[in-house]
């Protein structure tokens, strides 16, 4: 795993792009019994990292008479206003996939009597962000999702290329910086759980489907270099500086023979 990817300028085109590289390698070998789907969910990110619901001080309810208001007294001119600018909330825009079942019948062919499309999220993946892992309005709303889809018959899997932020789900006395939550439905309360360290590959998972299927292994570290090199990440990276968050002494050391080997640095 590249430390650099997880940089706040380059993090979000990484996600989407994961995410699209993800649907174009499952969707030809899902077909026709699936359909796989880019979803987007959005919030706004609130700068204190916590979240909360307002209520109004004061509250203006009506119109409830049908004669038109009237204030006594003499009328004062309003007094000037200067303008100033707000700082507006910044809109989080996440993406994620969902395998979706069509009930059998291929949506290209034409209908028979008593054939019925009736579709259901069999699978979801999901690729954490910083605003999940984090504090505020989208930890909250990822939780919440994350615990309704555990309680229901859909397959989870959950990748975490991030060493930022509070994890999901842990292992005690184990040191990794990554990891990938498979959770199958019939397995729970089991669950496969990837976890690995920035030297090592990213480990190939095999997607849950339902019982019957031949489920298919996912090479995430294949799909994530070819993207590294599509999309000319390193253009965008400065390898001479030192990756955020921090790394240990080790890996620092680590990663500093394998740039300066690289010609890099």
């Amino acid at each position: 795993m590249d430390p650099y990817l997880e940089q706040s300028n380059l993090w979000p085109n990484v996600h989407n792009s994961l995410i699209t590289a993800l649907r174009d390698f499952l969707a030809p070998r899902l077909r026709p019994r699936y359909f796989v789907a880019v979803q987007e969910r959005s919030y706004f990110e609130d700068p204190l990292g916590v979240a909360f619901t307002t209520i109004p001080d004061t509250g203006i309810i009506g119109p409830l008479a049908k004669q038109p208001l009237r204030t006594p007294g003499v009328a004062l001119a309003p007094s000037p206003a200067q303008t100033i600018n707000l700082v507006m909330p910044e809109r989080i825009r996440e993406t994620y996939l969902e395998v979706i079942e069509i009930g059998g019948v291929s949506s290209t062919a034409p209908a028979q009597n008593g054939d019925t499309y009736s579709p259901r999220v069999v699978t979801l993946v999901e690729i954490l962000s910083p605003w999940n892992k984090q504090g505020g309005d989208g930890r909250i709303q990822y939780s919440r999702k994350r615990t309704q889809i555990i309680g229901s018959a859909t397959n989870l899997v959950e990748i975490d290329l991030l060493r930022s932020g509070r994890r999901f789900s842990d292992l005690p006395n184990q040191r990794y910086d990554y990891s990938i939550l498979v959770s199958p439905a019939r397995l729970r309360p089991a669950a496969h759980f990837y976890a690995f360290t920035l030297r090592e590959p990213i480990p190939t998972f095999v997607l849950p489907l339902q019982a019957e299927d031949d489920e298919p292994p996912v090479d995430l570290n294949t799909l994530l270099h070819d993207l590294y090199d599509r999309a000319g990440y390193d253009l965008r990276i400065n390898y001479r500086t030192a990756p955020e968050p921090p790394l240990t002494d080790e890996d620092a050391t680590w990663l500093e023979d394998r740039l300066r080997g690289a010609g890099i640095r």
